[in-house]
């Protein structure tokens, strides 16, 4: 039989355009969400890779020619005009020229680190093997040739030459030498300064506050001072030890020092214990490359920041991150399910609960700055300042929790995110059967324990659908957290070996506060610009994470309550 073709109105009619229209729709977001996430996984996982070294001839027409050693960092075409109008001589026949932003280091000579060159006028390129790169602790990179090593002001090491030799490989061997070293010392003293000593701080800091409390409640006996005097004298006992011992370390880790020959010939003498590590990149072959560039990223992921946020790691702000969300996880779940099942099994369904449930919803879509504005003013202001005055009154003036701090910020994105998981835990309510309900009261069950033992149970996927949005949505957010809470660096994390152990009062440290500070705050724009490319890559890492651990339990909840649906 011969099939009837269909017309164009029929077709439409169908409903078949509106199916493509929404297939091509959705393909077109996957792409280009995809395409976003490679961009960023690009542009931030690069940074870590260790770049080769180049060494070339410069000179402009017109200028004095020079010698630069430097990373190449990206390249772009730029109209000639454009350079002739800011005073270099380009022939007329030239219309786009290529022109490469060059990573230059040694920002404590040159007053900059990176500059851009015309490539046509960039010539005698060469990859020199004995060109090193140090990451050090300030200043950012550094490169040259290395020409001596020094312990306590005498040559361990020397060399002139900048090719490979023996005595230039043996230099780099001492070189090396007393970076590890030095790496070892100043994590002895990192761990004295950072760890024992600030929890001898600590304590004489909790000592300080016991002997205000006693004094304000009228019980600062003699006893008591001699008591608070014996603590202090032993902490005082103890930091004098741990002092000496950090006098001995400085004096250790000062002894070394090297001598490097920068890209202008000139010669300058720094100490060891500036630098993080030193590698040169162009004697690297891939493997070491790839040791190189995990070992870094383990650093990005385990270590704190450094020079202003742009070297280092972030794991003050994954740890603060993770932290801020399970804590508000934990406080607006029983928030949102109770505010859910009063409203779907308990409240009389009339004009007053419609208005209750627009209400919500209309929650859902305040700007999340406003919700910071009333964190800042009610629990922080009002709520904090009360806190401090009934239960911290021995530290005032310095307030405890009438500051900004994790708590705050906490229920202050629990707020922000409870209409959703009503909403979400509300429709999941409705869906399940009245049957389900009667049968249950009928099998001799009061109303409670039916919603404790039946109806949650069987609305806990749709609970866990709102938490994963609420989670989704409070990772993310950067403009409340900027008014209760986030810094832009914590000297220490909310959770250490002090009582009480989970400092609810303390600030922290935020990814995404992270990339706002080091992409529009930072002075050094363009060495910033990496880590904000891998920082929210991070980000959209850890939020994945976070929703994928709780797609799992729902998944799970789901399995195990099937039965029920039946």
């Amino acid at each position: 039989m011969k099939m009837k073709k269909k017309s164009v109105s029929e077709w439409v009619k169908s409903g078949d355009p509106w199916v493509w229209l929404n297939a091509g729709a959705v393909a077109i977001s996957v792409i280009m969400v995809i395409g976003l996430l490679l961009l960023i996984a690009v542009r931030g996982l690069g940074h870590f890779w260790p770049a080769d070294v180049v060494e070339a001839h410069y000179e402009l027409p017109g200028n004095q020619a020079y010698n630069i050693v430097a990373e190449r960092v990206e390249s772009v075409e730029v109209p000639a005009a454009q350079l002739r109008e800011a005073g270099i001589d380009i022939p007329d026949h030239h219309k786009l020229m290529q022109r490469t932003l060059m990573k230059t280091g040694n920002r404590d000579i040159y007053g900059s680190d990176f500059r851009w060159v015309i490539d046509e006028y960039l010539t005698e390129v060469t990859r020199p093997e004995m060109l090193f790169t140090a990451e050090r602790h300030e200043w950012g990179n550094l490169y040259g040739y290395l020409k001596s090593v020094k312990q306590d002001g005498q040559v361990v090491s020397e060399t002139n030459d900048m090719t490979p030799t023996e005595s230039a490989l043996a230099t780099w061997a001492a070189f090396e030498s007393s970076i590890d070293r030095a790496t070892e010392i100043f994590d002895e003293i990192h761990e004295i300064e950072k760890g024992d000593i600030g929890k001898i701080n600590y304590g004489l800091e909790r000592i300080r506050l016991e002997q205000r409390r006693l004094e304000l409640n009228g019980e600062l006996t003699p006893a008591a001072v001699a008591d608070l005097a014996a603590e202090r004298s032993q902490y005082d006992e103890e930091y004098k030890q741990l002092q000496q011992s950090l006098i001995d370390l400085y004096a250790k880790i000062n002894r070394d020092s090297f001598v490097v020959q920068a890209m202008d010939g000139t010669v300058h003498e720094l100490p060891v214990a500036k630098i993080v590590r030193a590698y040169r990149a162009n004697a690297m072959n891939f493997g070491q490359k790839m040791a190189f560039y995990f070992a870094k990223l383990g650093e990005f992921l385990s270590a704190e920041p450094r020079e202003a946020n742009t070297e280092g790691g972030v794991f003050p702000a994954i740890f603060g991150t993770v932290m801020m969300v399970l804590l508000m996880t934990v406080l607006v779940t029983p928030f949102g399910v109770v505010a859910a099942v009063y409203l779907r099994e308990y409240a009389k369904q009339g004009v007053l609960t419609r208005i209750i449930r627009i209400a919500v919803n209309n929650l859902a879509g305040v700007p999340s700055i406003v919700y910071g504005v009333f964190g800042l003013g009610f629990f922080i202001y009002f709520l904090g300042s009360g806190i401090d005055q009934a239960f911290f009154p021995e530290a005032l003036p310095s307030p405890t929790f009438g500051t900004g701090g994790l708590m705050w910020a906490s229920i202050t994105l629990a707020l922000l995110t409870v209409p959703v998981v009503i909403v979400a835990t509300e429709e999941g309510l409705s869906r399940i059967p009245r049957n389900v309900r009667e049968g249950s009261l009928a099998l001799g069950a009061t109303k409670a324990e039916t919603l404790w033992r039946v109806i949650l149970p069987m609305a806990s996927p749709a609970i866990m659908t709102g938490v994963i949005l609420a989670v989704a949505r409070a990772a993310g957010e950067v403009a409340p957290l900027m008014l209760v809470g986030v810094v832009k660096l914590a000297p220490s994390l909310p959770l250490d070996g002090n009582y009480p152990y989970i400092h609810l009062d303390q600030k922290f440290m935020h990814l995404g506060f992270h990339i706002y500070d080091v992409g529009f705050q930072s002075p050094n724009v363009e060495a910033a610009r990496p880590l904000v490319y891998a920082t929210a890559l991070l980000l959209v890492v850890v939020i994945a994470l976070l929703n994928l651990a709780a797609v799992t339990i729902r998944n799970h909840l789901r399995e195990k309550y099937k039965s029920l649906e039946m």
